[in-house]
This record gives C-alpha cells, sequence and structure tokens, in this order.
C-alpha cells in the first residue's frame, strides 16, 4: 500500500516543478535562474525541458492555471515552498492526487477521500 503522500513526493510535486520551470520560462528566467529559484540544479531544470523527468503527469487546466500564477507570483518574490503546497493543496481538492493515487496503487478503497481531509498551511 502507498500513501497519498509518496504518490505526493515521487510523482506530483517534480510534475508541479516541471510544469513551474516551464512557465517560469516562457516568463524569460533563464535556466540558471529557474533552478535557483525552484532549489534544483540546472540539470534537473534542462531535464524538464528535454522531458526526461516527470514526464508521467499530466495537469489539467485547471491546475496549469494554477502553476501559471504561482510563476507570476514566484516572480514577485512569493515563496517557492508556500507556492508549491498551495498547488498540492489545489491538486487534492480537486481529486487530481486522487487519480494518481489509483494508478499507483490497486489497494485504494472505492470512494476514498482521505487527502480532502488534510491541507498543509500555506504562510500569506
Amino acid at each position: 500500500m502507498r500513501m497519498p503522500q509518496e504518490i505526493e513526493l515521487w510523482y506530483i510535486i517534480p510534475a508541479i516543478r516541471k510544469e513551474l520551470s516551464i512557465a517560469l520560462k516562457e516568463l524569460n528566467l533563464s535556466q540558471r535562474d529557474i533552478a535557483k529559484k525552484l532549489g534544483v540544479t540546472e540539470s534537473a531544470v534542462s531535464q524538464y525541458f528535454k522531458d526526461k523527468r516527470a514526464i508521467n503527469v499530466h495537469f489539467n487546466d485547471k491546475v496549469m492555471s494554477e502553476i501559471k500564477n504561482s510563476a507570476k507570483e514566484i516572480l514577485r518574490k512569493r515563496d517557492v515552498m508556500n507556492e508549491i503546497l498551495r498547488i498540492c493543496n489545489f491538486i487534492r481538492s480537486e481529486k487530481v492526487l486522487c487519480t494518481y493515487h489509483k494508478l499507483h496503487d490497486q489497494n485504494v478503497p472505492e470512494g476514498c477521500e482521505i487527502c480532502l481531509k488534510y491541507n498543509y498551511s500555506v504562510s500569506k
């Protein structure tokens, strides 16, 4: 049995970082600056751009809109960790995490909504 947090850590957060990297690049940041802002290596950002990392998760339009908003907030000096936590909370509320949890764990009970009961605090 896999915990939803494991799915979030192994699949969702890397996919968020990938999409944030792409959104930040569209806002004219260099690969070096993107890596620095996201707290990852330049090679990780390069792998995101070349589809060699975080390729198994595809977000819907609502999640992508949140990620693009977060990229703009990060440019305005908003803390990256808060933005990633905010996106994770949104992904849980939209049941996107549930979808990936069920894909990676056949033991998830029907109607499971445990992820919806808990949200991480995000600083304002």
